[in-house]
C-alpha cells in the first residue's frame, strides 16, 4: 500500500431491507473526514447528523470540546485511511452515522490498486438501492415507512407520504447524479491541494 494508490470500498448499510450499497473507489490517502463525505454523497445521506468510524474499537470523528479526550472519537481530519490501514491491519470496518437513528454501515477493502492518472477520486463504481430518507428512525423505522407507503390501507400511509413528499421507491438510485456529485467533490478537493503561486517581484 503506497499513498499513490486507490481503495476500492463496498460501502454496505446494515439491517435494512432492500439492500442498499455503494461501490466506491477512493485514494488511500484520504483524510477520514473527507472519506466520510464521500460516503455522505455516495450513499445519499445529507450530513446531518455526528458520524465515527469504528476500526478495530478505535473511533474516528468529530470530537467535541465538551468531552473528554479519551472518551470521544479521535479527530477524522488528522488521520487518512491509507495510516488507519496499516496501524490496525483491518480490511473490514464500520460507519456509523446519525448516533439517534443509528445508521450502520460496513465497509470492505475490496481492493488496492494503482490509481488512473487520467481520473479524479472519489469515483461510483455501483449503485444499488436507495438511501432511506433522514430521520426515519433508524432501520425499524424505515421497515415500517415502506409498509405504510406500500398499503393504502396502513393507518399511515397518508402521513408517511405527506412526510416524504414524493413517491419512494427503495429499488432506484440516481447513479449518474451520485457520480456528478462525486465529481464536484473531487473538483473541489483538487482546487483546494493546489498551491497558490508565489507573486513574483517586480
Amino acid at each position: 500500500m503506497t499513498a499513490d494508490s486507490i481503495a476500492r470500498l463496498k460501502i454496505t448499510l446494515d439491517n435494512v431491507k432492500p439492500a442498499v450499497t455503494r461501490r466506491i473507489e477512493v485514494p488511500l490517502a484520504i483524510r477520514l473526514d473527507r472519506l466520510h463525505l464521500a460516503i455522505q454523497v455516495a450513499m445519499g445521506w445529507t450530513d446531518s447528523h455526528l458520524y465515527e468510524f469504528r476500526i478495530r474499537d478505535i473511533g474516528w470523528g468529530t470530537p467535541d470540546p465538551e468531552w473528554d479526550y479519551r472518551s470521544g472519537p479521535l479527530d477524522a481530519r488528522k488521520a487518512t485511511l491509507l495510516t488507519v490501514l496499516e496501524d490496525t491491519g483491518a480490511k473490514t470496518f464500520k460507519y456509523l452515522y446519525d448516533f439517534g437513528d443509528g445508521w450502520q454501515h460496513t465497509i470492505k477493502i475490496e481492493r488496492i490498486s494503482p490509481a488512473d492518472p487520467n481520473a479524479t477520486y472519489p469515483i461510483l463504481i455501483e449503485a444499488i438501492g436507495r438511501c432511506p430518507p433522514e430521520d426515519v428512525g433508524g432501520p425499524p423505522g424505515y421497515e415500517e415507512f415502506l409498509e405504510a407507503i406500500a398499503d393504502p390501507e396502513h393507518e399511515r400511509h397518508a402521513e408517511m407520504h405527506d412526510w416524504c413528499g414524493e413517491d419512494f421507491d427503495p429499488l432506484t438510485v440516481d447513479a449518474s447524479q451520485i457520480s456528478q456529485a462525486l465529481r464536484k467533490l473531487a473538483a473541489k478537493w483538487t482546487r483546494t491541494a493546489r498551491p497558490t503561486a508565489k507573486p513574483t517581484a517586480p
